[in-house]
Order: structure tokens, then sequence, then C-alpha cells
């Protein structure tokens, strides 16, 4: 079986050997027994004991679910399986491969209880949790073409034509160093992705900054300026019209901004966060003031550029200065104190080991924190792939979310180190004064505005429950100025909900409570996108409406280049 990694080129090697060694299969074949010694190796590397009573019972009770399981087989009975990777006909056609996944998911729900039952520090036990639960999705017959009856039938089907376009992939894909999730051949940054009508105003080595086309006669007084998450690339904000939440602030009448970050390369290996604090989002807001002859204006910060712009405006308010409206922080942490299942990347030793590596200088690769992220939801985003393109020879559809997702970006090692230590962690953002930025120490209670706080309901990067944590960090002595609504989904999909759509839902009460939980039992669940709630509260604070700019920019800072302009389009790997 494949060993869990988070290094796509490794597993796609492994499935190289898969394709060409007989042995494998060979082995593959025999009758699924249970191998814990890959537990057993986890669980002492981290120190950690199970008591033997616990362990004794587990295995009984495996045993007993092992025994009635054969008998199932041996009555010709195939064995019920509710997993959907393996729901389809060909899993029940023989008793065979209805027994291996049933045998497959007895072993998994054995090994998870094992990891659940270990006594260790909350810390290791859920990195125990997260290897073994790596394994298990790794060990699913799903994934071999040997145990595979989906892709065996098809390529008898197909008389063999699957295999070659499995192995073609597979192929194209090692030339690329990561797994294909959508027909990337399909969009292009400007052409039908990153569309809406714009111009770049200004730039530094950082950023540019993009101002859009009004699409109304008139607008709201106070701009809207976007700060989306450096790791990643802006137009997730504009992916197509129809999903486009730049477009739907436009329509609303907003004068909007967007910072595009640049994809650095070695020449900004050195740069650090302040720098992306004052070249960077300090200089963004100066700009739209100037252009718009503002001074207030209203701002959006999206995941890690929510906790960027909100250190810029503490930074601003700590000086005297009241350059926001409102704020707007979308699945954004500021309290790290619950960081979710991404903790298991993150102690003592591995940021010490980045600090070692680049901390005075380099690059933190965009695809290690592709394959990081990946490594957070492995059947969803690495295995459900390798099955589909390799194993069946399906070329992956056409989804301009997923081509966002692999057009991954690089970080200044410096930067990426401190946001690391400092923030994620030591969590020293949220304690005041804790933090010094250009000389100014932090406090997040300075911040003197509105702020509309969200955060997705099954976000398995920033937990909902730590984005309501904002709540108590902003405007503490007046927290009705404060709030939070809830969405479904997850944290790209809760976000990128247009009301067009009319999908899923979203939670909102007219209070905030001393807790999450508190505050989730009073909400009100409303069908549809929480958009509407936003674009209310935007208006609320964008002042009145005065004739829509005929120009962009203005003398100073005269349109560089159409939007979406050059930076975007800067390759990770290049």
């Amino acid at each position: 079986m494949f060993t869990p990694q988070a290094d796509p080129q490794a597993w796609m090697a492994q499935f190289a050997s898969q394709f060409a060694d007989p042995n494998a299969w060979q082995s593959m074949l025999q009758t699924p027994q249970l191998d814990t010694r890959p537990f057993t190796a986890t669980v002492k590397e981290f120190g950690a004991t199970i008591d033997p009573s616990v362990a004794a019972k587990l295995q009984s009770d495996y045993m007993q679910e092992m025994s009635s399981l054969w008998q199932q087989v041996l009555a010709a009975k195939a064995p019920v399986i509710a997993d959907k990777r393996f729901t389809s006909p060909e899993w029940q056609s023989n008793p065979l491969f209805a027994f291996n996944a049933a045998a497959y998911l007895l072993n998994a729900r054995f090994l998870m209880a094992m990891a659940d039952a270990v006594e260790a520090t909350p810390r290791a036990k859920q990195k125990i949790r997260f290897a073994v639960q790596q394994m298990v999705d790794a060990m699913s017959p799903a994934n071999f073409l040997v145990t595979n009856p989906e892709a065996q039938q098809k390529i008898l089907a197909t008389k063999g034509e699957s295999l070659a376009k499995g192995i073609a992939h597979m192929l194209e894909d090692m030339q690329k160093g990561r797994i294909s999730q959508t027909d990337e051949s399909a969009f292009e940054v400007g052409r039908n992705v990153a569309t809406s009508e714009g111009a770049v105003v200004f730039e530094n080595e950082l950023f540019q900054l993009i101002q859009y086309k009004p699409l109304t006669k008139s607008v709201y007084e106070r701009p809207l300026l976007l700060v989306p998450p450096c790791i990643n690339k802006f137009y997730i904000l504009d992916l197509q019209p129809e999903n486009s939440l730049v477009r739907h602030a436009v329509e609303q009448g907003h004068t909007v901004f967007l910072v595009s970050w640049v994809n650095p390369d070695a020449s900004l290996g050195n740069k650090t966060w302040d720098d992306y604090i004052l070249d960077g989002v300090v200089k963004a807001i100066n700009v739209v003031q100037e252009i718009s002859a503002q001074d207030q204006i209203n701002a959006l910060g999206f995941c890690v550029g929510g906790t960027l712009l909100s250190t810029a405006l503490a930074l601003l308010y700590g000086r005297g200065e009241n350059p926001v409206a409102s704020l707007t922080l979308l699945t954004t942490f500021l309290d790290f104190s619950d960081p979710g299942v991404i903790e298991v990347f993150i102690d003592e030793a591995q940021v010490s080991m980045r600090e070692q590596q680049m901390g005075s200088g380099g690059l933190m690769p965009g695809r290690d924190f592709a394959s990081a992220f990946s490594s957070l939801r492995p059947n969803d985003l690495v295995w459900n792939y390798v099955k589909a393109n390799y194993l069946k020879g399906e070329a992956p559809p056409a989804f301009d979310l997923l081509y966002w997702n692999a057009d991954s970006t690089n970080l200044p090692g410096p930067m990426f180190c401190w946001y690391l230590r400092n923030l994620y962690l030591e969590n020293r953002l949220r304690k005041p004064g804790k933090v010094t930025v250009a000389g100014e120490k932090i406090d997040l209670s300075k911040i003197d505005a509105p702020t509309f706080i969200y955060g997705s309901r099954e976000d398995h990067i920033v937990p909902w429950t730590a984005a309501y944590e904002s709540v108590k960090l902003l405007n503490p002595k007046k927290r009705e100025r404060n709030r939070f609504v809830l969405g479904a989904s997850g944290h790209i999909a809760g976000v990128i909900n247009p009301p067009a759509k009319k999908k899923r839902s979203y939670w909102s009460a007219e209070h905030s409570g001393d807790s999450a939980e508190t505050w989730l039992a009073e909400a009100k669940e409303t069908a549809g996108s929480w958009w509407p709630e936003w674009a209310a509260f935007l208006a609320e604070n964008a002042g009145k409406q005065v004739p829509a700019p005929r120009k962009f920019g203005n003398a100073k800072y005269q349109p560089i280049e159409p939007a979406p302009g050059r930076y975007v389009k800067v390759k990770a790997d290049k």
C-alpha cells in the first residue's frame, strides 16, 4: 500500500511502480489483513501510549466484526457498503471486491478508533490522528488498479484505451509536479477568469492596485478596497461574471479597488511582514484615499488578507489615523488559539526548521502550500483525482475554482516565518502590544469601525469558531458594532456563493454572544447567499451617492495597464 506523502511527485512515482510491477499486483490480491505496524510506529514516534485493556477490547471487537464479514462472504451475501467511494455497481458485482471494500472500511474504523484511544497531549493526539487518517485514506482499494473494479471494467470496455490515457495523464502530471484537478487548458487569466473591466492604477514591487470600471451611473462616495490573501491569486474574488464578488460589489454601486499581490521570485526573498503591511496594505489604503479624495474608505480582507488588513489598520489607528468607515473580514484569523487541523504542521520544531531554511532569506514555494492543503482533505483533493485521472483514464472537467486552486504563489521566507511563529505558533496578535510592526505596538482594539465578520461552517482552514473570536477582539467596548454571519460549506465555496445561484444558506443573529456556541444557538438560518446581508452592511457605511468616476485613477495615479494586470499572470514555478 502507499504510504501517505506530502509530495505529489512521490505519490505519482508510487503509482508508476504499481503499473509496472506485477509483484505488487499479486500481493494486493491477497485477503485483506490488518497491519498495525505503521500505527504502532506512529504512536511511538509521538511518545504516546494506549491502555492495553482498551486495545484488547478494540481488537476483540475487530475480530468479531471480521468474523461476521467472513460469514456474509461464505453465505454469498454481499456486505452493505455506504461509503461514497464504493457506491458504483461494480463493487457489488463480485463478492471479492465487495468484501475487499468492506474489510478496508472495517480496518479503517479500527485504526481510527485506536488513534482516538491513545493517551497523549492534545497536540500529539491530533498529529497521531492526522497521520493515521493519511495512512487509512491512502490504503483504500479504490486507489489501486488491481483492486478497483470500476477501473478494470473500463479497461475492458475501452479495450485498454482508458489504461493508456491514465498512464499518459500520470506522466503529464509528473512533468507538472502536481496532480491535475481540472482541465487547465480551458481557462486563461484575463480571458475567461479575472475578466471584470478595470485598470492597474498603481504598482510597486509587492502589489498592483486595480480599479474597476463602474457599472452604475452613480456610486457611493466611499470606495471599497479588497485585500485578498497573498498565499493565493486574487481572482478567487473575480472568477467569472456569474460568481464574481468584485462584479457584485460594482453592480451594487461601489467603486472597487483590489490588491493584486506579486508572486515573489528570489529577488524578493528578503521581504518581511512589515514590508507587506507598510508597502502593501497601508500603501494601498493611502492610494485609494488619494484617488477617491476620501479620508475614509471601506475595506475587506479575505483569509490572511484579513489578518494583514487588520494589522495595518491597528497600526494606522495607533498612529491616530481613522482610515476606514467599515471593515469586513472573510474567513480570517485574528485569534489563532484554534487553528484547526493545519496545526499538525505547526510546532516549535517545524517552525524552527523553516526559520533555519528561509528565515533570513529565500522563498516558501507555492507548491508546498498546495501539497499541505491537499493533505488536509486527501480523499477530495488527491485520491479522487488519482482514481479518475490515472486509474480510469478520465480527463478532469473544467472548473474555474479548481483552476484557481492550482495557480499557486510563493511567499518570501522571512515574511512567512514571522507569520508562522508570531501568529500561528505564539498567537501574539490577539494580545495588545505583543506584536510590533513598523515600530508600533499593535492593538486590534484600537480599530474604530463597524465590522462585518464572516465564517464558513465547514471551513477546515479557518474554523468558524476561530473566525468568531474576532468579535471579541474588535470594538470590545462597542460589541453592537460587530456583525457575525455564518455561511454553509467550506473555506472557498462558502465565500463564493452568489445570490443568483440560490444555493446553500447562512445564519445570523441580532447580537453577538460570549461564545460561538451561544451565538449559534440564537442564530436564525436563512436560505440562499449571505452576500445581500453584506451588501446592506456596506451600503450603510458607504456615504452618499455621487456621479460615477469617468476615468481610472487621477492626475497622480494614471492607468498603467488593463486589469487583471501582469502580476497575477506570473506562475510560481517560473
